[in-house]
């Protein structure tokens, strides 16, 4: 099944709980869009194309919920859901972007309280269905950057889980797996919520390809002794200069690769490009439960000492130097970001 995906039977809205993988594949069920605001934020979900997705989907909800019988009232009851579910998580832009889309899109709908409900959720599988085409074309875009016999780094999750389908940085690796090249992948275990040890481990298990999973701090001891060719990671938004907020840890990554002459590659839908943003500096930076961190247990025991405080944010900003291309649905995109970035997008909006 997809990660996120409507049921037309029930009317219900389903996706794959996360936080269970990968001891348990639980399909998680909706009816309420506050339920799945609230699942957004405790990362039942997470990826920021499936985060879009499934806020596309909770205002579907939001339109079935709604006891409005004239599409005015609808609207405005649409309009208050959607600022109600962009509070979920600040820093994917796809989640704001998907729904200002739906609303957007249906503006100008005539008719009914019923055509206006019909047209949000005609948009948001739209939303969902060009999500696995975009992943695909930018899949080839970024396998063609891989060599047979490469070994490749990656970080977080970044595959079919984290979007509707396929996967952006993982997807890459899949698609050069499936072209038949001989690849290896080091998986960083990406704490603290342990998203490559847990997810990508799981989904490239399913695949077949080769990997091994990695402590975060091992990644620049494998790079500066040529055991990697290539590092992958994807992005939660995409500064108009090329800063890339992505989860926490990329960045050291990025310092290491840069340092050891191994290309860092970004892949990035055109909806993570966030031009309004002139540089990552204006990227929110979300920030959570610092039990996240405390809760680290070894040999049963919990590692930090009682009464110790954490910081715990969830994401850090590679600056634009430190990547050697980003990968998007319109093909490879390298420096000066500033000036092809907005090409990128453009050949999507046009």
């Amino acid at each position: 099944m997809r990660t996120v995906e409507w049921n037309y039977a029930t009317s219900q809205f389903q996706m794959i709980d996360q936080r269970l993988l990968p001891g348990e594949f639980k399909v998680a069920v909706f009816d309420d869009y506050q339920e799945v605001a609230q699942a957004i934020t405790d990362m039942v979900v997470r990826g920021a194309p499936a985060i879009g997705a499934a806020a596309a989907f909770g205002l579907a909800l939001a339109a079935q919920q709604s006891a409005a019988k004239d599409a005015a009232n609808l609207r405005a009851d649409l309009i208050a859901a959607s600022d109600y579910l962009k509070e979920a998580r600040p820093t994917a832009v796809n989640l704001a972007w998907a729904l200002d889309r739906i609303l957007g899109a249906t503006a100008d709908i005539q008719g009914g309280a019923d055509d206006l409900r019909e047209a949000v959720l005609a948009e948001a599988q739209k939303i969902a269905d060009e999500d696995v085409e975009i992943n695909k074309r930018m899949a080839a875009h970024g396998a063609a950057l891989i060599d047979d016999g490469d070994t490749v780094i990656h970080h977080c999750n970044t595959g079919a889980l984290a979007t509707v389908d396929w996967g952006t940085a993982l997807g890459v690796i899949r698609m050069a797996h499936e072209q038949g090249k001989n690849i290896h992948v080091l998986v960083d275990e990406t704490r603290p919520r342990l998203q490559g040890a847990r997810l990508t481990a799981w989904e490239l298990t399913q695949y077949g390809v080769p990997f091994d999973i990695i402590s975060d701090n091992a990644a620049g001891s494998f790079l500066s002794s040529d055991q990697v060719q290539k590092a992958f990671v994807g992005s939660d938004r995409t500064a108009a200069n090329g800063d890339v907020a992505n989860k926490i840890g990329t960045y050291m990554l990025a310092l290491a690769a840069h340092d050891n002459d191994v290309p860092f590659y970004a892949v990035v839908p055109t909806s993570t490009i966030d031009l309004s943003l002139a540089s990552g500096e204006m990227i929110p930076i979300e920030e959570r439960d610092p039990a996240e961190v405390l809760d680290l247990t070894l040999l049963g025991r919990q590692v930090s000492p009682k009464g110790a405080s954490a910081r715990n944010p969830a994401f850090d900003i590679t600056p634009n130097r430190l990547v050697t291309g980003i990968v998007t649905e319109n093909g490879v995109v390298y420096p000066p970001y500033t000036d092809n970035l907005r090409k990128a997008v453009n050949v999507t909006t046009s």
